[in-house]
């Protein structure tokens, strides 16, 4: 979407990592905080998709041992937004969560959650603490249930604490923010035919963080993290159909009636 951005994580020295390593360079996004570990494989996830539904059978490899320590001071300090994504497949993450949010804030950063999926579904996850060191927190409907304990997701909304810009992602019904007691619900932009939905959610983030970054009104982010979101569906893949902001812009004004003004 035109933003720098620095991929912080763990792969291996064999083909899966070139090739991981190769993807994120072609896209502008730097590789220097990704530790190559000789003693692990990479990672790698496998994809079964079937119309917006999908399954992710994942080994975990070396992402398991990246560790939020790994990722120091100084180097946070080089950046203006931290975003945190799929703790639950990243152990040494969770473990220190807290932490790297914490020393995040103190360098002056923003800062950014999205949960994702529990493979093992226990929701261990200390929301209460974490939302004192975050501006934003990003799970789908489902995700949100579970780990707030109630269906009623204005309800577990309004019960949480601190300062914390909470953003359920609702699929193709849209998405729905809530912070300090307002409530703001923007209509997904629908794709009839979707090539599929994975990475979608992954896209309305960027999509979202982009805007917010630039101090844009949470209202705009909210929808341009939808048109992001509904954009990436128009092709295979999470990464596939997003390939710079003014191919988004153009993609959402042909499809999706989206006005850029």
């Amino acid at each position: 979407l035109g933003a720098s951005v620095s991929f912080a994580g763990k792969v291996g020295m064999d083909d899966f990592g070139k090739k991981v390593l190769l993807d994120l360079q072609k896209a502008g996004v730097s590789t220097e905080l990704i530790i190559r570990d000789q003693d692990r494989k990479t990672g790698i996830t496998v994809a079964l998709n079937r119309g917006e539904d999908r399954a992710m059978i994942t080994y975990p490899g070396a992402m398991e041992a990246f560790s939020a320590n790994e990722i120091t001071n100084d180097k946070l300090q080089e950046a203006d937004h931290l975003h945190v994504s799929s703790v639950f497949l990243q152990p040494e993450i969770r473990k220190n969560l807290h932490d790297l949010l914490k020393r995040a804030k103190a360098s002056g950063l923003t800062t950014s959650l999205d949960p994702q999926w529990d493979p093992n579904e226990e929701w261990d996850l200390d929301l209460e603490s974490l939302m004192q060191h975050l501006d934003l927190f990003l799970p789908n409907e489902q995700e949100f249930r579970y780990l707030t304990g109630s269906y009623e997701i204005e309800v577990a909304a309004r019960q949480l604490p601190g300062e914390c810009i909470i953003v359920v992602k609702q699929g193709n019904r849209g998405a729905t923010l809530f912070h300090w007691g307002e409530k703001i619900y923007r209509q997904a932009y629908t794709n009839p035919e979707p090539a599929d939905a994975i990475g979608a959610g992954d896209s309305f983030d960027a999509g979202f963080i982009f805007r917010y970054i630039r101090d844009a009104p949470l209202e705009e982010c909210l929808g341009f993290g939808n048109l992001v979101g509904a954009v990436s569906t128009t092709a295979a893949g999470g990464t596939a159909a997003i390939q710079s902001l003014s191919q988004v812009e153009e993609v959402g004004k042909q499809q999706f009636d989206y006005d850029p003004k």
